[in-house]
């Protein structure tokens, strides 16, 4: 037997006080099983079961009626347990009423009131009824952690709202520790429950009866009015005498109501904007933020606020909002000449340049500002160039501490050696020392004007190049490549405007060169060319030790821009003027030391010493000392001075006159019988000495880097000769040496035919060489490796047939003897036919090994 239920007890209620329609919270005890137990809920008096939502035995949410009594008790009624009472009260406030024409300084919150009409039994909505406890039994939580219940079922849910709904889960969750009469006692509440929700709608309609009746006998009553009155439209029918009093209630509607209607819309539009202008709030503060950001110079803020703006806004059609979008794109704009200005500025740095080119391409600048820049860069060099020479040249004061040149507040030096140079330049560092303070009162004129130019060079031309490079692999727009679009643009413009940079660079090492020939060199400039680089007013000849000084300065350059990879061909008119340097330095030292060693018989003093000679010997002999380590720099050759065509041409010079001036003029001195031809034949001797040691350079310079390729290239890849498949073809090492080969051939095949034999054939020698040694240090051979190494060695003296002399035929020989023999008839037959398809795919590269009348070109 199941107990009766007590009474509900109402003991707090939550806010206690508050006006008409205001939300509270009622707390008790047995306050019901279910929404549909709740039958009666009284405020003050006033009945609020309409708008109350049963949440458990223990709550009840509602809102407050406008009820008459200013304060009384909270009256809960159950079907279950009768009228209850309160422990407590509520104070229903009045507020201070506000006519439709007063005005206020607080808007009025138009809410729903909901009709609380009470003299209608009215039904409860079925949408109203929110199953929060379906079984309308006491609740009794369990204690299993929810983990193991989605454990347990998995994919379920104990939510009775769920698709995935599990009645299990439900119970156990909920009712753990419910009787089994409890259970019994739910499952009849259920069945009951939804008798009610199928009599639900129906209950509802009928709880609305009256007024549907009332409403339909108020339309009766107006059609049996209007049938008596008759259909018509006549002058003075009802409907005409209705019509004009609704018209002039309408009016005099409109004049009541104008100006408060006037002013609603007013605060409606006010309301409306002030909603706009902080729902947009972003859009119309960022001109101001834009202008004041770019005060700060936060670029970075800029450029993130515009791009959202333009994702957001950049194609509206609400006019407001195209208004302060085109006030943004005006500020851009102003940014955008503002950063292509600053670009544009010299001197700038390599850093700098870089990111306001990031900046431009951010903001979608028009044109190709990176390319701008170098261009900029490229005239700004040239005219500072120009710059040092009108100031030197003409005589104007030394302007040496210039900030143009000196970004850091450096001095860069003049006088460090190659390798200091080229460090500093990997670093990035600082490549100046300090001179001392009469540095520039001892120095000739000419010596400090190629010392500026050298600090140009120095300090402009490896941020030039670098940043031509990162706009050319793309790295200009983005270090990390996440802007692909931008970069494979910047890459394609860089390609088509190659030859565009490839002359500013020639320009620049042209200029370079012509100025230096003006100011020491000036009858090696075309008679065109002299007065304009030439035009040195306070010029001073210069001895040994201050060409010696220039020819340090033009080798510092010269080694910090090969540093940088700069092509050869692009640095060959340096190479030159070092050349013409060294030469003249030379010849200025020889004539000094003639002149010195002239004026040594005026120093003459007769005086002997107790040897019996005076100090003219040692006055020579330290005259010759001093010449030659005068001349120690200017006959050093430094790496990458060497022009391997000039020393063909000399070898060519070499040859021709070894085999036919000097046997021309030996004839004809016998002709006219003149003696001298043992004369002639000394120095045919000497020039076939200096034949042979230029020869042996030029083959040590060519040969050594092939024959050096030739073992990494056969062990790349942890290449073994014991353990390899079957050949498919030559190698690629193989081929590289090839083309390497024939590389020296159109070297020399373009300053003398008559040479390509004799080269050719020193070249094919020194690689035999060292494939014979190669061949000969491998321990052993699988069957696949014998005939790998032998279709490659093969193909190699195919290839060189026309070169090959009785040593490179012994070497080929050695090596082949070094490996197995081939045995089957198969091996052999693979062996020819992979040679054969050698020869094929690389018979254009091969022709030039051929004999042939074609004529080298001269240069």
């Amino acid at each position: 037997m199941s107990r009766a239920r007590q009474p509900p007890l109402v003991t707090g209620i939550s806010p206690n006080e508050g006006a008409a329609w205001t939300k509270v919270t009622i707390r008790g005890e047995n306050l019901g099983t279910g929404p549909a137990d709740l039958i009666g809920l009284l405020i003050c008096g006033h009945n609020c079961l309409l708008t109350a939502e049963w949440m458990s035995a223990s709550k009840i949410v509602c809102r407050v009626g406008p009820a008459k009594d200013d304060k009384g008790e909270i009256i809960v009624t159950t079907k279950s347990g009768g009228n209850g009472t309160s422990t407590v009260s509520f104070k229903l406030l009045k507020p201070e009423k506000i006519g439709i024409l007063d005005q206020s300084a607080v808007w009025v919150d138009e809410m729903n009131y909901y009709d609380m009409r009470t003299d209608r039994n009215k039904g409860i909505s079925p949408l109203s009824l929110r199953p929060s406890n379906p079984l309308g039994i006491e609740i009794d939580k369990g204690k299993i952690p929810q983990k193991d219940m989605e454990l347990t079922f998995p994919g379920m849910s104990g939510d009775f709202t769920s698709e995935n709904f599990s009645a299990t889960w439900y119970l156990i969750e909920n009712h753990s520790g419910t009787s089994f009469e409890q259970l019994r006692t739910a499952a009849s509440n259920l069945k009951k429950q939804a008798t009610k929700k199928n009599e639900g709608s129906l209950a509802y309609v009928k709880g609305g009866l009256s007024t549907f009746f009332e409403a339909q006998d108020a339309l009766a009553a107006i059609h049996q009015r209007l049938e008596s009155d008759g259909t018509e439209r006549v002058e003075g029918s009802m409907t005409q005498r209705l019509e004009n009093i609704l018209n002039r209630a309408s009016d005099t509607a409109d004049t009541l109501f104008q100006e408060v209607l006037g002013r609603k819309d007013k605060a409606d539009s006010t309301r409306n904007a002030l909603n706009v202008l902080q729902r947009f709030k972003f859009l119309f503060n960022l001109p101001l933020y834009i202008e004041r950001n770019i005060q700060k110079g936060d670029y970075d803020v800029v450029i993130n606020d515009y791009e959202k703006a333009k994702s957001l806004f950049g194609n509206t059609e609400v006019p407001v909002f195209k208004k302060v979008y085109a006030e943004v794109e005006t500020r851009i704009g102003a940014l955008r000449s503002l950063l292509l200005e600053k670009l544009l500025q010299t001197p700038s740095t390599l850093h700098d340049q870089k990111r306001y080119i990031r900046y431009l391409s951010d903001l979608h600048a028009p044109g190709d500002p990176a390319w701008q820049c170098i261009y900029a860069q490229h005239k700004w060099i040239l005219q500072l160039m120009q710059n040092f020479y009108s100031e030197d040249a003409k005589g104007s004061p030394d302007t040496w501490i210039n900030s143009t040149l000196d970004l850091e507040g450096d001095i860069r030096p003049l006088g460090l050696s190659r390798l200091s140079h080229t460090a500093s330049l990997k670093r990035g560092g600082s490549l100046r020392t300090p001179r001392p303070s009469t540095w520039r009162f001892e120095t000739p004129q000419q010596v400090q004007f190629v010392e500026k130019l050298s600090d140009v060079v120095i300090s402009q031309l490896p941020n030039f190049w670098k940043l031509w490079i990162s706009y050319v692999n793309g790295s200009l727009f983005s270090e990390t490549g996440e802007k692909s679009g931008q970069v494979e643009k910047s890459k394609k413009n860089a390609r088509q405007r190659q030859n565009d940079f490839k002359k500013m660079i020639e320009e620049l090492t042209h200029r370079l060169v012509k100025l230096v020939r003006g100011a020491l060199l000036p009858a090696t400039l075309p008679q065109g060319e002299l007065s304009l680089y030439g035009g040195w007013e306070n010029k001073t000849e210069l001895t040994a030790p201050w060409l010696t000084q220039v020819i340090h300065i033009v080798r510092g350059f010269h080694e910090a821009l090969a540093a940088l990879e700069i092509p050869n061909d692009l640095l060959q008119v340096i190479q030159d003027l070092l050349l013409d340097l060294r030469v003249h330095c030379l010849m200025v030292t020889l004539l000094h030391t003639t002149e010195d060693v002239k004026r040594l018989a005026e120093k003459e003093d007769w005086v002997v010493d107790n040897e019996g000679i005076t100090t003219l010997p040692s006055q020579f002999e330290q005259c010759m000392v001093q010449m030659l380590q005068s001349l120690k720099e200017p006959l050093e050759t430094k790496p990458g001075e060497i022009n391997e065509q000039r020393l063909l041409i000399i070898l060519s010079n070499c040859q021709y006159l070894e085999r036919h001036t000097f046997l021309n003029l030996a004839d004809h001195f016998e002709k006219h019988g003149f003696m001298g031809t043992e004369k002639i034949t000394r120095v045919s001797e000497a020039v076939r000495q200096l034949d042979r040691k230029l020869f042996d350079a030029y083959i040590e310079r060519r040969a050594d880097p092939i024959a050096g390729s030739l073992e990494p290239g056969i062990y790349a890849g942890y290449f073994d000769w014991r353990d390899c498949q079957s050949p498919t073809g030559v190698r690629n090492y193989l081929k590289e040496a090839l083309v390497s080969i024939i590389t020296v051939h159109a070297e020399v095949f373009t300053v003398s035919k008559e040479l390509v034999p004799r080269v050719l054939s020193k070249i094919v020698e020194s690689v035999a060489d060292e494939m014979s040694r190669l061949m000969q240090c491998v321990s052993s051979f699988s069957k696949n490796g014998a005939l790998q190494a032998r279709l490659e060695l093969c193909a190699l003296r195919d290839a060189i047939a026309p070169y090959l002399n009785s040593e490179s035929n012994a070497s080929f020989k050695l090596a082949l003897d070094a490996l197995p023999q081939l045995q089957s008839g198969a091996d052999k037959k693979l062996l020819e036919e992979l040679l054969n398809t050698f020869k094929s795919s690389m018979q254009l590269q091969l022709t030039c090994f051929q004999p042939s009348s074609v004529q080298p070109v001269k240069r």
